[in-house]
Parts: structure tokens; sequence; C-alpha cells
């Protein structure tokens, strides 16, 4: 394994799809991280290291969590990069505090930012604007749609979104589906709204999207249809080598054929 992890005899006897070594742009496992402590952090790094390109610290927990600065330290080491959740972006804007929170990110080691209006109290041109700004500094995600499972979704308006975002200077863009998966690309049963993804995958680079997809179904749904080099976001620190498996076709989800095709 890389990424100043231990060296293992991993086999290769299997007629599998190739997958890019980071630092990679397609094929990313960006985790949700709900404040997992230092040695737990250390031990999944590990073992699924080489798997993980984002660590996102959800909500505010960084801003609470006393350890926050050594659990960055060791995704660094390990080649993952940290972003600090879109909540504690938004509740920041709203007090007037960006530029403390990018001094305080710099100081402890946080390379990403997601700049977010899941709160819906920001206009269009304001959260570009953070994009614009904090892209100077910090590898931007963008995400576009709200945390409210009620507030509409209207692909013009997801897709004029993620294009102002990309234009501002956002590395990639996230589409919401939250850690429940029932809101943004997905109906209340977390059922796929597949015309949103298939709208987003015509019109936008496929290699500056990521999907929230929390739950297995929702990424095999995307592996099936998008192919196994897809952007997979908000996945669950446990989840990590099963979606692997996934996107390997070594899972009978994706292996109706033996081997599913990198994208």
């Amino acid at each position: 394994m890389t990424g100043g992890m231990a060296v293992w005899d991993c086999p290769d006897f299997l007629d599998l799809p190739e997958r890019d070594q980071k630092p990679r742009r397609v094929g990313l496992t960006h985790v949700l991280d709900k404040g997992i402590t230092p040695p737990a952090l250390e031990a999944l790094l590990t073992q699924a290291g080489d798997f993980i390109d984002v660590l996102k610290i959800g909500w505010g927990i960084a801003y609470v969590d006393p350890a926050v600065k050594e659990r960055v330290a060791l995704c660094n080491a390990a080649g993952v990069l940290v972003s600090l959740g879109g909540t504690l972006l938004e509740v920041c804007a709203a007090q007037g505090r960006v530029d403390e929170l990018r001094h305080w990110a710099a100081g402890i080691g946080v390379g990403a930012i997601e700049v977010s209006d899941g709160l819906q109290a920001m206009t269009l041109d304001q959260k570009t604007g953070l994009v614009r700004s904090l892209a100077n500094d910090f590898t931007v995600f963008a995400e576009t749609g709200a945390k409210d499972g009620h507030a509409p979704v209207v692909t013009e308006k997801w897709l004029a979104e993620m294009e102002a975002d990309l234009a501002a200077g956002a590395s990639w863009v996230i589409a919401e589906g939250r850690e429940s998966g029932t809101v943004g690309l997905y109906h209340d049963d977390g059922s796929v709204r597949a015309e949103l993804v298939d709208a987003i995958a015509a019109r936008l680079p496929l290699d500056r999207v990521i999907f929230e997809a929390p739950r297995k179904a929702q990424q095999t749904w995307l592996i099936r249809r998008l192919g196994a080099g897809v952007n997979v976001g908000n996945v669950p620190l446990d989840e990590v080598l099963p979606l692997e498996t996934l996107r390997l076709g070594l899972r009978a989800d994706t292996a109706v054929t033996g081997q599913v095709t990198l994208r």
C-alpha cells in the first residue's frame, strides 16, 4: 500500500478494472467523519487509507473536537485530503467570521473547505463569492442542494449553480444527498432521482462531480449507471472497503459480468 501505509502482498490473479493511484481525480471516495478518535482513525488509514481520497469532518465537529489537529495530521501523512463541513462555513458566513475560519483552518493543516447553502441563507452570488475567495487558499468542494427534504429539486437550477461554482474556482461540485440519503439526489425513500443524475452527467464533466451516496443501494446504482470511476461522497467510514468491492466487481451487486468498467 502507499501513502505511508504498511506494505502488503496484494493478490493480482483476477482481471479487475484498474484503479488510478492517489492523488486521483476519478473514482474518488469521499468519507464522512463524525468524530472518529485518533487511534481508530490511524487504524482505518493503515487498513484503507489507499482507498480514501477525502475525509470531510462533518457539520461543525471540527470546531469542538480537541483532537482535530492530531486527526488532520494523520490524514495528511496518509495522503488523505481533509475538508471542513459546509455547515460550519455557513454559520461563519452568517456571523461574519469567514476570515477567522480561514486562518484557523490553515493553522491546523486543513486543506479543503466545503462551500454549501444547505440552510438556504445565501444568494447564489454570495455562495459563488465564497467559492472564489476560498479557492485562493484551499481546495473547494461546492455543494448544491438543501438539507430540507421538502425543498424543491429543480434540475436546471442545480445545473446552473454547479456550473457557476466550477467557474468560480471550485475543484469539485457535490450533489447533496446528506448523511441520510433521503434529500437532494434522492427521494424520501432513498431511491435515486435518475433524471437529475442523468442531467448532471450529460452537462458537467463527471471528474468534477461528487455524488453523495451514503447507502449501499445508492452506491450500486451510481456505479451501474456511471461506471466504477464515479466519485462517491458521504461514504460511512466502515463502508470504505465494501465500496471498493462494488467498484471492482467483487460484490454480487456489480459482478453481473465478472467485472465492471471504469469510465
